[in-house]
Order: C-alpha cells, then structure tokens, then sequence
C-alpha cells in the first residue's frame, strides 16, 4: 500500500511507524510544512496506562518516550493565600518537541520518508491508496471538503494563553488570582528539568478588564508573572512569538466530524476531533486515533470497510472523552460558582469536574453525596445512573439536527 500523511505531528508520524511494523513493504510518505524541528506548545501529559499501551504498539519508542518523560502524583491549588493538595493517579509529561524528535528518528529507521517544508495542494491529493489529513484543527483538507465531512465547529467563551516558563513544577498546578475585574487562574506542570507548561485562562470580563485584549506580548507577561509570583517563585514567562507583537491569545475550539472519511482520504487526530485542553488529552487520543486506524487496515483488506470500521471505532470511544470535556470547560466557565468554598472543597469538586451531574447539583450538597458515596454502593449507583443519563440529554440539546 501507498500512504501519503499531510500533517508531521505526533498522530501522523505514529501512524506511519505502526503501518511500517505492520507491514515494512508499505510505501510510506510523511509530508510537513514547516521545517523540521518546528512546532507550537511546550509540554504534553498523559497517564501511566497509555504508556502501557505505547509499549504494547511499538516498545522501542515506548522506551524513549518514558526516558524523556516526567511524573508527578500530587495535585495543588493555590487560592486566596491558603494551598491545598491532593494524592492522585501517576501523570507523565514529555516536552513536544522531544516526542517529535522520537517519534521522527523512529520512523525513518522503518523506512518512513519524512518530506519537510512540504505543502500540499489539498486540490489535488497526492497519488497514494491511502491519504491521511493529519494536518490540524485547521487541516486544510478537511476544509476543501468540509461540506462532505460535515464539520461543526463551537468556539469556547474563556480566552487563553499557552505559555512555558523555566519554573520546574513538581506537581499538577492550579493557581487562582482574584483581580478587580474577574478571576484568571493558572496550570501549570512540568515535563523536563527546569522546564514546565503554564497554561493560563480567565473570565471575559477580566481579559477585556485587564487590558489583555490590546497589551503587546512583553506587557501581558510583565503582568501574569506579578499576579502568579507566589507560584513562579521569580522565573519568568515565555510565549511563543506572534505576528503583530500580541500575546496570542486564543478560545478554544471543539471541532467534530460528520463523517471521517471521503473516498482515500481519512481524516486523524485534531483534524477529525478536538476535546479541550483542561482535560490535557488531546496528543494521547491523537495517538490512539493513530492505533486505531493502524488496527483496522490490519484487520480489514477493503479500505472502505478499513475506514468504516476506524471511524466507528474511534467515535464510541471518544463519547466519554468528549463529555468529560465539554463538562471540564464549563467547570472553568462557571468558576464563580465554586471559587468560595472553602479550598479543599473546592479543588476536590475541581476534581469531579467532568461530571455531568455537577453542575445540576448544589455545589455544596454535591461534595457531601460525593463523600457520601464513596462509603454507600447505593449512592455511588445512583451517581452512575444520572451521570449518563444527564450526559445524553445535554448532548442531544447541543448537537444540531442533521
């Protein structure tokens, strides 16, 4: 088979070394248009049981990953001056520009060509059996088909701000800075020595308050780091440089797909779904995407039943996900509707985030059922119960008809 991959991320250039494993006689092409060694972002999490799983798919670029990983455990929430922490499952980080080194040096040992600074005519699609639009949130592929792919795009309401800073954060970090204007709050973890990501998020009434919406990037800076000096401990913030001087600010966008495929062409990771940031999912179920379609060119010789069966596959198992999610944003979107218990209250509610219950329960009857329920099965049933069913009934007043 001849596959040509639009898009060298961490979703395409895994793809293109489970298909070489699979079968080394495949004819691989990876296409990227920005030079090599290029890419947005500074750090990405996952969770001990997906390394699990790289391991199993390919273990020699398993092994890189978790030598150039970190892990922490413990969660801290910083607010109002007091600090509270919590024991958690094991989390990993690696920096994104060592998972593309890894994933890169692995591929062209298999065999892969990677083409760079390499753009492609989504007009014209490259002769191959199979192409994989793994090109993005704003794939361009997708978009020259978009009509056919019935994509849906709902744009966030809290702005944002991706930023890395040398403070080297030793567990899972919230800060939360309460302004004139609103509350901004801050994650912050990291995921190599004196390296950490900093992801910083507000109400719309504080960035516009705040003059965020026209600071010049070095002025946006000066300011984050004086309302989170108590968790920077002096070391600065960095941005990634923008066109016109700004901070580049942005609100999230949930993308989904109608359909993921049109004829050869497939869609993969962020091209064919996005879930938001604050759930720090997004490169793991990229890669899973990756796996997924991997398997089902294995298990099935007719491409459209291949695609097909990807495509179901990969959308049952991205309903929780996506759930968990959407109800993670509007935890943060609704934040003044938490922000004044009383810190561990909070942060452990911060926690049940992704519940779909939460937001149609009284925050503080629903700590007490949630402590309630860890010692009564009888509430930890009814929990289940209604999460589910409040989950599809929201789902189904969001999703547009058709």
């Amino acid at each position: 088979m001849k596959v040509v991959c639009v898009g060298g991320g961490p979703a395409g250039l895994y793809l293109s070394i489970l298909l070489k494993r699979q079968h080394p006689s495949h004819d691989i092409t990876v296409h990227e248009r920005n030079p090599e060694g290029s890419t947005y972002g500074w750090g990405v999490t996952y969770w001990r049981t997906f390394l699990d799983r790289l391991h199993t798919h390919d273990p020699e670029s398993a092994r890189a990953v978790e030598a150039a990983s970190v892990r922490w455990r413990d969660g801290v929430a910083h607010v109002r001056g007091l600090t509270t922490r919590h024991r958690g499952d094991e989390g990993c980080a690696i920096g994104r520009h060592r998972l593309l080194e890894i994933l890169a040096d692995r591929a062209r040992s298999l065999g892969v060509r990677l083409e760079y600074r390499h753009e492609t005519d989504p007009a014209r699609l490259p002769a191959a059996d199979l192409v994989v639009a793994a090109d993005g949130v704003g794939s361009a592929l997708r978009t020259r088909y978009a009509g056919h792919f019935g994509t849906v795009r709902r744009t966030g309401r809290n702005p944002y701000l991706w930023l890395g800073t040398s403070k080297e954060f030793d567990s899972f970090t919230f800060a939360f800075a309460e302004t004139a204007h609103g509350w901004i709050w801050a994650y912050g973890y990291g995921y190599a020595p004196e390296r950490s990501t900093c992801v910083v998020e507000c109400e719309p009434r504080a960035f516009t308050g705040l003059g965020l919406d026209r600071r010049p990037a070095p002025d946006t800076l000066a300011l984050l780091q004086r309302l989170f000096a108590g968790v920077l401990e002096g070391h600065p913030l960095t941005a990634r440089p923008a066109a016109d001087d700004g901070a580049p600010w942005q609100t999230f966008r949930t993308l989904t797909n109608r359909t993921w495929s049109h004829g050869n062409l497939v869609l993969l990771g962020d091209a064919a779904h996005t879930t938001h940031y604050s759930i720090g999912a997004g490169t793991t179920l990229a890669l899973e995407d990756a796996m997924a379609l991997a398997a089902a060119l294995r298990t099935h010789p007719a491409l459209p039943d291949a695609l097909a069966h990807y495509e179901r596959r990969r959308k049952a198992a991205l309903l929780p996900v996506q759930s968990a999610a959407r109800h993670s944003a509007q935890w943060y979107e609704n934040l003044p509707r938490y922000i004044d218990l009383p810190p561990e209250r909070m942060f452990a509610l911060l926690g049940q985030r992704h519940s779909p219950l939460l937001p149609h329960v009284p925050p503080q009857l629903y700590y007490r059922l949630d402590r309630a329920a860890g010692h009564l099965e009888p509430l930890r049933r009814l929990k289940r119960w209604l999460g589910p069913r409040l989950a599809r009934t929201v789902h189904a007043r969001q999703t547009p008809d058709g």
